[in-house]
């Protein structure tokens, strides 16, 4: 009853991929946290201004190494190190990584590629990235709450955006995180840096095993999609080098 109360009044992220029920396949299992990835900052830059702070961008020669070896759009990536930066720095207790993000990214929606889609410069998704309708056949029912207003949908609510962010989700934690004056789920930079917000929300510490779980378990309610965005962030650590 709490689990059904929490999704119907506060809402989560749903994966495309998601199989059964949110909830069906919890067992309370606590996962210890992955890696934090390493990155190299461009410290000739002074960052892009965003709604939330001021962050540094990762600097060209990393990027463009760093895209390589995880297989990530350079672009998305570029939106989950600046994310990460500026989630930790209005929430520093949080310590959430940005192969954290990129996991979620990919395993929601391939970041921004899901159904033959891609991020352009701006970081706008190209496709309308939008889920199945939430009417409680193999996920949770959850009746429209914004008119169809992100998602098209009047009926039921979906999961919308690189991120795959339901319209109450949206409306509690959508950030601008481009500095364009306008908080757009179907922006990569928009909805990295509202994952990350919404990761770190209630003073989670992303650095400890409960920590780090409660967060992915509130994204989406299944020990199969934490064990995948844990291994997906496991490997983008591997590969560009750990912090920890």
């Amino acid at each position: 009853m709490v689990l059904c109360l929490f999704l119907i009044c506060v809402g989560t992220a749903f994966s495309f991929w998601a199989a059964g029920k949110s909830g069906a396949e919890d067992t309370g299992q606590i996962l210890p946290p992955p890696p934090l990835a390493g990155v190299k900052l461009d410290a000739g830059r002074s960052g892009m201004t965003t709604a939330v702070n001021v962050t540094a961008s990762p600097d060209a020669q990393w990027l463009t190494d760093a895209a390589a070896q995880t297989g990530i759009p350079s672009r998305a990536l570029r939106a989950y190190v600046a994310a990460a930066a500026s989630a930790n720095g209005s929430s520093p207790a949080c310590g959430i990584g940005w192969n954290t993000l990129a996991a979620i990214g990919s395993v929601e929606s391939g970041h921004g590629t899901h159904g033959g889609g891609s991020l352009d410069t701006d970081g706008q998704a190209s496709g309308a990235i939008v889920g199945p309708s939430l009417d409680g056949e193999g996920f949770a029912a959850i009746p429209d709450t914004d008119g169809g207003a992100l998602d098209g949908d009047g009926q039921w609510d979906r999961a919308v955006g690189p991120m795959q962010f339901i319209p109450s989700t949206w409306r509690l934690v959508g950030r601008d995180g481009n500095g364009d004056g306008a908080a757009d789920p179907f922006n990569i930079d928009d909805a990295a840096l509202s994952a990350a917000t919404y990761l770190c929300l209630n003073g989670r510490d992303l650095r400890t095993s409960q920590g780090w779980t409660q967060a992915i378990y509130s994204y989406n309610q299944s020990d199969a999609y934490i064990r995948r965005v844990k291994d997906k962030a496991v490997t983008y650590a591997t590969v560009t080098g750990t912090l920890r």
